[in-house]
């Protein structure tokens, strides 16, 4: 059996994970920071492989953007977000802990409010449709949150709930206690990241009802991130919010799951521009 990466009592081959993952000179770059690095990068080698082709809504140059929009939009929004859906209390009683990010607290569903809003004002001004935007963009995540999960794992927060029995994947996390915990965050970015990556880029590769897409990232999303909450240890400021046994995640991801339902219905009843105009054909840009 092993225990993974904080396993700092029981076995003699711990794998103990530097939170650093390397240094330039003076500054040192954290593995959370660097899974951002490589969330942008994925995220740019996937839209350069679609953009500016039929049946994609954006160009080269409207992915590149859609990428900078959607990291403002998901910093600012999954911040507020953690804050309001999160911890009000500390932050209404020491407002300037807002600023200390560098401490943690970011939301997800927060953020992807804020991917929403920065990318609608991306799409008026660009003079496109916000849901065929958001189609092209949402194949594109999924693979940045595994990242982002990762990254939760080597920093040992965000851990799992006691695991109950003898199980090689379960592992010890610093701020864990002294008992073996689920790795979900692993299993999280299993799930919301190549498993849910591979549903999408195959969905999207013929042409669909305007949303379809975007529907089905909800849906695929909430549904996944409702499903681990069961083995995530909940927010110790917030535990468990309603009956007992109910996240502030599962609250949260519920209206995901309804409202792409919703879309997806809509989409297909409306038989909603089966082949987005992209802008490659509309202005020439490749």
């Amino acid at each position: 059996m092993l225990g993974l990466p904080y396993d700092r009592l029981v076995y003699p081959n711990p794998l103990n994970i530097d939170p650093i993952a390397f240094s330039v000179g003076p500054l040192q770059v954290h593995w959370y920071a660097f899974a951002y690095l490589v969330a942008f990068a994925l995220y740019l080698l996937l839209a350069m492989a679609r953009a500016g082709k039929p049946g994609f809504a954006l160009s080269r140059r409207q992915a590149v953007e859609a990428l900078i929009h959607g990291e403002l939009g998901a910093y600012l929004g999954g911040r507020i977000g953690y804050i309001l859906f999160y911890n009000l209390p500390l932050y209404l009683a020491h407002p300037l802990q807002i600023l200390a990010v560098w401490q943690g607290g970011m939301s997800f569903h927060g953020g992807l409010i804020g991917v929403i809003l920065s990318l609608a004002w991306m799409a008026r001004r660009e003079k496109l449709s916000l849901v065929a935007t958001t189609d092209f963009v949402a194949p594109l995540i999924p693979l940045g949150l595994a990242a982002g999960r990762i990254g939760n794992f080597i920093n040992g927060n965000l851990f799992g709930r006691v695991c109950h029995g003898d199980f090689a994947w379960c592992a010890y996390f610093p701020n864990g206690g002294d008992v073996l915990r689920y790795p979900s965050q692993l299993f999280e970015g299993l799930g919301e990241g190549p498993l849910l990556f591979a549903l999408l880029w195959w969905f999207s590769r013929r042409p669909r009802p305007t949303g379809a897409v975007s529907a089905l990232f909800l849906i695929g999303y909430g549904i996944i991130r409702f499903a681990l909450e069961f083995i995530r240890q909940p927010d110790p400021q917030l535990g468990f919010v309603a009956f007992g046994w109910v996240t502030m995640g599962q609250v949260l991801s519920l209206p995901m799951i309804i409202a792409g339902a919703f879309m997806l219905h809509a989409a297909y009843a409306h038989k909603s521009a089966t082949k987005p105009a992209t802008t490659a054909e509309t202005t020439g840009e490749g």
